[in-house]
């Protein structure tokens, strides 16, 4: 008998079946455009069909011009977009899979000076004053999403997505807030629906019913003047009766202010939103956002939450998901942390998507772990994120691996991070690796330190030692009044009521969260969580919003920078507003453009805007940056030797996972 029973169970679509309940979610991952993007994105889609993904869904592909994300992005309005799609369907049905095309169209929040909305409101998220749609126009939208739905059949596409959802042009007729006209098109809520049914019946009619016609429903918009649940419920009647063959969920729109798949948020903690619609329409649900293992997507399933879940970046992290879980080794999946960094602040930085603890992830074709035709025998200090990929990688390809390590535990700086309240998915990347270095047959040496002597005899050595926290030179460093943020995060540090946090980096507002924490664990409590945030999990509100309730923080804190400007420009594009915002929430004090002066029984002095100013702290936490820790590499290089350097070794620069996994990976596919 399986594990799960519920998730891998086959689905009947009437003209078609799927073999399990999983869909992988739409993500835009930058090679539609990319000069080699269709070879690409077909190396990427078909890994994830050979893994057994029952239903794949492409990222957002715009029916016209003036749809798309910005100028010149993908869209599907000739046959010839059609005929370049034909690589990618070809090669996931080769797999064995299915794929569906998504057709999304931007509305007002296109970075493109032609965005068109139903009514000239700017998007908070785009500098662009959209072109009201004329009625004329509107009947050429719409034409434009049946003609796009025809073309993607032509290009072998099992089905389409509707994207009605996350604030794009359908949601932006919907909700009164951004659709003013008094046409036929907007004022009463018929009206305001009228494109989205015309929508999907004309694909409907224009692609015939044996094919899958998903439609995106935003069933929780979570902005002021959303939908009501009483409106979502009617609509998804409505888009039954047009010819859905499935409804999606959709939370959220991208102007939000609740995280909605940020690793802050609780596993599986939407569901709720699916659960209420289930029993109201006769076709298939599905439930998304953060199911990021199989115990979690087979309980909502089991729970009668949804009849199918989506997982996105899920299958960014691991291509294998569905079958590890079908083989019952759910404990070799890599598990999606929900980082963003090397996917969501990839896409909206205009750069190809990958994956922080997958950096082969749209890089199929030119990343590759071939088996070795030399077998050597490497040595890797340092068993952080970057020791830890290059290990296993190296080990993968046949290489024989000892990994060497200090600490009596794996993780480096990354064993530190996953102590942050929020970042508990951390913990999932190292149990990965704890399971990938004893599958592969790597030799861990914990606890040991090793020398340049230590290390004769191997083929290749790889210096992966990480970094050492930077001590600026601020009179008073030394006072008992300060302490490093290791110190601080590995609990040897007493820190009192009151703190100034010197660096606002990353590792300044880990801190910051760290030491404000009243332990609710809201990223653990879907309740707590949503109490928070302000989010009406009885849906009685339109957009489901209600005013936040935030505990009281823990201690009066400081987190200070040198740079004039934002604090914490430098976070991720796609969730450092969310850290901002909890710190405000906890009182958090931000300051910017200040010199460091002394510390001494008074506090920390600082000059700010040419102003003195003492702050009258108990604990200063001193997070001013890292060094790159290279003692062994030094001493190897006198010695004559020439190892590889990866990780914080190589270059100190905040935190770097990303940057430290794929260079360990990378580099042992070089060796």
């Amino acid at each position: 008998m399986s594990e799960y029973p519920h998730l891998l169970e086959p689905l009947d679509l009437g003209h078609t079946t799927l073999p399990n309940r999983v869909i992988m979610g739409s993500m835009h991952i930058g090679l539609e455009e990319a000069p080699d993007g269709f070879e690409r994105m077909a190396a990427f889609y078909a890994e994830r069909a050979r893994g057994g993904v029952g239903l794949i869904i492409t990222g957002g592909i715009a029916p016209a011009p003036e749809g798309a994300t910005s100028s010149g992005r993908a869209a599907m309005t000739t046959e010839a977009d059609a005929d370049r799609h034909r690589a990618v369907t070809d090669a996931v049905h080769r797999a064995g899979g299915r794929i569906a095309m998504q057709i999304l169209h931007t509305g007002r929040y296109a970075f493109n000076e032609n965005a068109v909305a139903p009514s000239p409101i700017q998007a908070p998220i785009s500098p662009f004053v959209p072109h009201e749609l004329t009625d004329d126009e509107i009947e050429r939208t719409i034409d434009a999403y049946a003609r796009s739905a025809e073309l993607a059949r032509r290009a072998g596409y099992d089905g389409v997505e509707i994207m009605g959802s996350e604030g794009y042009l359908i949601n932006q007729f919907i909700a009164p807030a951004t659709n003013k006209r008094r046409d036929r098109w907007g004022g009463s809520y018929e009206n305001r629906v009228r494109f989205p049914l015309e929508v999907m019946r004309r694909v409907r009619a224009r692609v015939g019913d044996d094919f899958i016609i998903v439609y995106r429903l935003s069933m929780l918009d979570l902005v002021p003047g959303g939908s009501t649940f009483d409106e979502v419920v009617r609509l998804a009647k409505e888009i039954e009766a047009a010819g859905a063959s499935i409804i999606n969920t959709g939370i959220g729109w991208h102007e939000a202010r609740v995280p909605t798949i940020a690793t802050s948020v609780p596993r599986g903690a939407y569901s709720w939103v699916t659960r209420k619609l289930m029993g109201e329409v006769g076709v298939p649900l599905v439930a998304v956002n953060r199911i990021n293992t199989p115990e979690v997507a087979e309980r909502i399933l089991a729970e009668g939450h949804a009849d199918m879940v989506s997982l996105a970046r899920p299958l960014l992290a691991d291509p294998d998901f569905v079958a590890k879980s079908a083989a019952g080794t759910p404990e070799a999946i890599n598990t999606c942390i929900g980082c963003n960094q090397a996917c969501l602040d990839h896409t909206f930085s205009g750069k190809a998507a990958s994956c922080l603890v997958n950096p082969r992830a749209c890089r199929e074709t030119e990343l590759v772990l071939s088996p070795t035709r030399t077998r050597k025998s490497v040595a890797v200090v340092g068993a952080g994120p970057a020791g830890l990929a290059c290990s296993v990688s190296a080990a993968q390809r046949g290489h024989t691996v000892t990994l060497f390590d200090a600490a009596e535990e794996i993780g480096g700086q990354f064993d530190m991070a996953r102590r942050i309240p929020g970042k508990e998915e951390f913990d999932e990347t190292l149990r990965y690796y704890r399971v990938q270095l004893s599958e592969h047959g790597v030799d861990v040496r914990l606890g040991t330190r090793v020398t340049a002597d230590d290390l004769d005899g191997y083929d290749e050595v790889v210096i992966a030692t990480g970094v050492t926290p930077r001590t600026p030179e601020i009179p008073g460093i030394d006072h008992p009044k300060a302490v490093g943020y290791t110190d601080v995060l590995r609990g040897g540090a007493e820190v009192g009521a009151t703190v100034a946090i010197i660096g606002a980096g990353g590792i300044g507002f880990d801190v910051a969260e760290f030491l404000t924490d009243g332990g609710e664990q809201a990223s653990l409590d879907p309740a707590e969580f949503f109490r928070q945030w302000g989010v009406d999990t009885g849906h009685t509100t339109p957009g489901g919003l209600t005013d936040p309730e935030r505990p009281a923080p823990r201690r009066k804190v400081h987190l200070i920078q040198r740079k004039t400007g934002k604090v914490g420009a430098g976070l991720g594009k796609t969730t450092g507003w969310i850290h901002r915002v909890e710190l405000r929430h906890r009182g958090v004090e931000m300051i910017a453009g200040a010199d460091y002066e002394r510390i001494d029984d008074d506090g920390l002095h600082l000059t700010v805007d040419d102003e003195p100013r003492v702050l009258d702290v108990d604990t200063v936490v001193v997070c001013a940056g890292q060094e790159p820790r290279r003692d062994l590499a030094d001493a190897l290089t006198a010695a004559g030797r020439r190892p590889h350097l990866i990780g914080g070794a190589d270059v100190a620069a905040e935190l770097d996972a990303k940057r430290a996994i794929a260079q360990g990976t990378e580099l042992a596919a070089a060796l």
